[in-house]
């Protein structure tokens, strides 16, 4: 289906929200939010949401390589009913309201969400939640596709939350998630130890840092078998050819080593098999 471009009214109050935000600082407030982890990843997101939102529309790591390479996972959306989790500023939750999907999402971060809002209107039903509680405005196998990108990092446990998602998806449906690479944060965190496990800090929009957890791949791994999920599709984007001339050094850095990756995980029944895949689970 053809993308359909944002209407006037939406971008208008998505500026006024933006200017309203940088004005007064940051909304809301850490209601519901219980644990500690995600009280800190709410607090910094809200301190940096409107500088976060314009950083992000033109990053070269977001808009030509993370976003990219998450949309094409998820295929076509058309008509299809999905939970976005960790939806920041929405502009994969605008990508799916253009292309058909009936959506949900939820961002522990009211001023996030406030931006979110303001972009996609009536059109999505948004939520303030801590993905580390229950879905509990979800009922079982009611969702086509759950996405998740770049939020699955700031969480200490996977395995709760990657139930819950399992519990809300149709046995036909899948999960399309991005997280920091192991590699990428062994090399800038804990050179001396590629199997650390252990939280870590840095600035990702200047002033601002954010903390989250650095995690092996076979930490990740285990915890998606544990949850009740098989990994469809690993994969390690490359950014998009536009970035060479847009930022070569960035477009270098991206191509030559992996700062991302991509995981699309389908659900196992409980004897083993994916609904539409022959065979089972060992």
């Amino acid at each position: 289906m053809e993308a359909a471009c944002p209407t006037t009214a939406r971008v208008g109050k998505r500026r006024e929200v933006v200017r309203r935000l940088g004005r007064r600082g940051p909304l809301g407030t850490l209601s519901g939010v219980t644990s500690p982890d995600s009280a800190r990843t709410a607090s910094e997101y809200d301190a940096m949401a409107v500088e976060y939102d314009r950083h992000n529309a033109s990053s070269g790591a977001n808009s030509y390589y993370e976003r990219p390479a998450t949309i094409a996972l998820l295929g076509d959306v058309y008509g299809k009913r999905v939970l976005e989790v960790g939806c920041g500023t929405g502009p994969v939750t605008e990508w799916l309201v253009d292309h058909g999907a009936a959506v949900v999402a939820c961002d522990v971060s009211a001023a996030m969400l406030e931006i979110a809002r303001s972009r996609v209107g009536d059109s999505a039903e948004l939520h303030h939640h801590d993905l580390a509680e229950p879905l509990t405005f979800l009922e079982d196998a009611s969702l086509d596709l759950v996405v998740a990108s770049l939020v699955f990092h700031y969480l200490r446990d996977w395995v709760a939350p990657l139930r819950d998602l399992h519990r809300v998806l149709r046995p036909t449906g899948s999960v399309v998630m991005s997280v920091h690479h192991p590699a990428w944060d062994w090399r800038n965190h804990c050179p001396e130890d590629y199997f650390a496990f252990l939280q870590v800090s840095e600035v990702r929009v200047e002033p601002h840092t954010v903390t989250f957890w650095r995690r092996p791949l076979t930490a990740a791994t285990d915890a998606v078998s544990e949850a009740g999920f098989l990994i469809d599709r690993l994969v390690e984007a490359r950014p998009n050819p536009e970035l060479e001339m847009r930022d070569p050094s960035a477009f270098q850095e991206l191509t030559t080593g992996p700062f991302f990756m991509h995981l699309r995980l389908r659900p196992a029944q409980p004897d083993g098999s994916v609904a539409g895949i022959g065979g089972k689970s060992s």
